[in-house]
């Protein structure tokens, strides 16, 4: 296993983390097409991930209602201490009020929550998960800050923010003197390059760590799908159509993602994981698994090295047109005009 610095911290982390949406909620629609494992399927998966190197493990409060982070703390047991432990805030977890969103109420009262579900005393990265327009950042990030103080966290993260809202936010702790973000979990891949244009360039130039969700776009580039469709009626993806995608531009990735595999005697998924591997700025890219063979697989993509021919080809059927006001800015229309 490779790892990377998290952002600016001391922490190292696997170059490829495990996923735990696929942990509990079996009872449920939309958990149980998810996944739905059970504890001894999760701790299958887990005692898979961690016997090949990896040592970041990303849940959330709301995966399989609260069930992922049950199954989680209970076959990590004495494990708890090789992993680096994430969780997140923000989702509605119950019908009340305030039992969503950014509150220091709701911080508070699901960071307490998620410990005594997850059997730990402390979380080592906890992440908002998305942005709550009704909640200053100054109400947030204070609480953050204090649940760092206590030692029940040991860094802040985020997920699903814009760019100007990340900076704003670590705007508002530095100002204030507060822990800042040390990571963003975004969604990237090949068939959704969107973070290019503002929020990949502001973790480079912040020093965030970048947590990639779904980087096969919930296994539409696993090499199972295709403009012939797919055999396998139990793939997450036929059954849960998300991330959104322009399926026609993604049909062209997947063409073009054969053909590298191909010439590597590798598979779809591997290529598709290298390929957001190779992209400066990536951190880590978080996997989502139902079987240990599944995850094992996958994990082989660390060890893959793309060419630049590949890297051309396949940005050639995936890269994002530019828009204003990058054309005219990298077009160097402000550039002093050569002398002779």
């Amino acid at each position: 296993m490779q790892f990377a610095q998290l952002g600016t911290t001391g922490v190292f982390v696997s170059r490829v983390s495990l996923g735990a949406m696929s942990f509990g909620g079996r009872g449920s629609q939309l958990w149980g097409a998810v996944g739905g494992l059970d504890v001894k399927e999760t701790d299958a998966l887990v005692g898979a991930a961690l016997d090949r190197g990896v040592n970041l493990i990303d849940t959330a409060d709301v995966y399989g209602d609260g069930e992922s982070e049950e199954l989680l703390g209970q076959v990590l047991g004495a494990r708890r201490r090789d992993v680096v432990l994430a969780t997140k805030t923000t989702a509605r977890v119950g019908p009340g009020p305030n039992d969503s969103g950014q509150s220091r109420l709701h911080v508070m009262r699901s960071l307490e929550d998620s410990l005594r579900r997850l059997r730990t005393d402390h979380v080592d990265l906890y992440q908002i998960h998305n942005y709550d327009p009704y909640t200053p950042f100054e109400e947030s990030l204070a609480a953050l800050d204090d649940a760092v103080r206590q030692g029940k966290v040991r860094y802040a993260g985020a997920s699903n923010l814009t760019a100007w809202q990340t900076m704003k936010a670590l705007g508002v702790s530095g100002r204030r003197g507060w822990a800042r973000f040390a990571s963003l979990q975004s969604y990237y891949s090949l068939a959704g390059r969107d973070i290019e244009r503002e929020i990949l360039p502001l973790v480079r130039d912040q020093g965030l760590g970048l947590l990639v969700w779904s980087p096969l776009a919930a296994g539409l580039l696993s090499g199972k799908f295709g403009r012939e469709g797919t055999a396998d009626g139990e793939a997450r993806r036929a059954r849960f159509a998300f991330p959104p995608v322009d399926l026609e531009r993604a049909y062209d990735v997947i063409d073009a993602l054969r053909a590298v595999a191909a010439r590597h005697g590798t598979t779809v998924a591997r290529v598709a994981l290298a390929w957001v591997l190779a992209q400066p700025g990536v951190t880590s890219a978080i996997l989502g698994a139902r079987r240990p063979e599944q995850l094992e697989e996958n994990l082989a993509a660390v060890d893959l090295e793309l060419t630049e021919e590949d890297l051309a080809e396949l940005d050639g059927v995936s890269a994002l047109p530019a828009e204003y006001p990058a054309w005219i800015q990298d077009g160097g229309a402000y550039r002093l005009p050569q002398t002779a």
